[in-house]
């Protein structure tokens, strides 16, 4: 491999996930001795400066984030607004442009790497800068969603993949190719969403995935007939090694029940769910009989977790149900020797930190990506088990999640026998010795192998 180190600017989304991800990244290029500047807002910098493991590498360069009407004064991040106001972040981001161009003129890297930033790549390419689009979300999704080959994006297109996608697997129901068609014409920073990331894929020099051949293989090779262009792999998404202890209060919690017993549920920092779903997920969970632990936040229109209770809930499960908001330790609780299910949104990263565990997985999918990611998890790789839902409403029932996870816990269920073992065979492959630094070396060598004259 070409020795040379290279010079890498990262300018992602600017929502905590994506931050991460990039930073995840930086650190893992970082460690192989290549420099990074990572531009992001100064406010926003001090939430992830303290995952920064190599700062003689990683250099943050402050960006101001303009104003813009309906967004309150000093918003540099999604975790600033709510929801709905996310589009406008977006449009305070693409006026960040001029900035980027002489930070960027400045700077003088070899390559910028971006998500959503549609202008990016024609900026870069003025300036003689690579621009790689490193995707937050997974290559099954963007093929089946936004292949050149996709014909149509209304309700009934999009029911099934487009013509020479890798899977028959993975197929959407009524309500969510409803909910995705609608999402493929909203407004996301001034133009369609759809619009923005078809530019942001046919303008790149290449298109990076967080994942490997091993699980999404055949999507990445698809993507690249599709598109043209190189398909580099970052390899597997793996938490950071946490140096942190598992705080007494979850431990204590934890303790007092059997190996592999617990139920243990999270769907993220920005999924709120409505009252009535929110109830029906904890019935379901005390209709098991089996321990529970819930981390989530209150649903739509209450406040507080207990004022969105069932009736009598907290009475009928104490001692063995227990519901909290606010942030937990989410990899530590995971490997804790209590904890036997994980019920998912199937988020890309809950499904990295779940596969290098040896919880059972049930998935319920809310939104995007998390429905082709759950068909993926679910369907291809047979590793988890999906809670039904309504094919028309797209809601679920207390029975439905309570069979979902029975049937994963079940000792004598053959589904759930079939899920463990599948997921024990993806798990070795994925932990297996070396598997992530070949990876990145690859990665690593795509680049240059991109710097080469034509």
């Amino acid at each position: 491999m070409d020795e040379k180190k290279l010079h890498i600017a990262m300018y992602p989304w600017l929502a905590m996930s994506h931050l991460n991800a990039f930073l995840q990244l930086s650190n893992k290029l970082a460690e192989r001795g290549h420099k990074i500047s990572f531009l992001l807002p100064e406010k926003t910098l001090s939430k992830i400066e303290p995952f920064n493991l190599h700062k003689q590498l990683i250099n943050f360069v402050p960006v101001t984030v303009p104003c813009v009407d309906g967004l309150p004064p000093g918003t540099e991040a999604t975790t600033d607004v709510p929801y709905p106001l996310q589009p406008l972040v977006m449009t305070a981001m693409d006026l960040t442009e001029p900035a980027i161009e002489a930070t960027l003129s400045v700077l003088k890297p070899h390559f910028v790497l971006y998500d959503y930033t549609h202008w990016l790549p024609t900026l870069a390419h003025k300036l003689g800068i690579k621009a790689i689009l490193y995707c937050s979300v997974s290559s099954v999704t963007i093929g089946y969603l936004l292949s050149p080959e996709r014909k149509s994006l209304t309700e009934a297109g999009l029911m099934n993949p487009p013509p020479g996608f890798p899977s028959s697997m993975i197929k959407l129901s009524a309500h969510e190719a409803r909910r995705l068609a609608f999402a493929t014409v909203q407004l996301f920073g001034g133009i369609p969403f759809t619009e923005r990331q078809l530019l942001c894929l046919t303008l790149c020099d290449a298109i990076s995935f967080k994942t490997c051949k091993e699980i999404e293989g055949p999507y990445c090779d698809y993507l690249q007939t599709q598109f043209g262009k190189p398909v580099i792999l970052a390899g597997p998404e793996f938490p950071e090694h946490s140096s942190s202890a598992l705080e007494d209060k979850w431990v204590n919690l934890l303790c007092g029940f059997e190996a592999k017993s617990l139920i243990y549920c999270a769907f993220g920092s920005e999924c709120i769910m409505n009252k009535n779903q929110f109830q029906e997920l904890l019935l379901g969970f005390e209709l098991t009989g089996l321990p529970f632990f819930a981390a989530l936040k209150p649903p739509i229109g209450c406040d507080t977790i207990e004022s969105a209770l069932p009736e009598g809930f907290e009475e009928r499960v104490q001692g063995r149900g227990f519901v909290l908001g606010g942030v937990v330790q989410q990899q530590l609780i995971l490997n804790h020797p209590s904890v036997g299910c994980f019920v998912t949104h199937c988020g890309s990263s809950s499904l990295s930190e779940a596969m290098i565990t040896e919880c059972q997985l049930v998935l319920l999918p809310t939104v995007g990506d998390q429905i082709i990611n759950a068909r993926l998890m679910g369907g291809d790789l047979k590793v988890g088990v999906e809670i039904e839902k309504d094919e028309e409403d797209g809601l679920f029932t207390r029975e439905g999640v309570c069979k979902a996870v029975k049937t994963v816990m079940d000792e004598n269920s053959e589904v759930g026998k079939q899920v463990k073992e599948n997921h024990a065979k993806h798990t070795q492959l994925l932990m297996k010795q070396g598997l992530e630094s070949s990876y990145i070396d690859g990665f690593v060598q795509n680049l240059h192998d991109l710097l080469m004259p034509n």
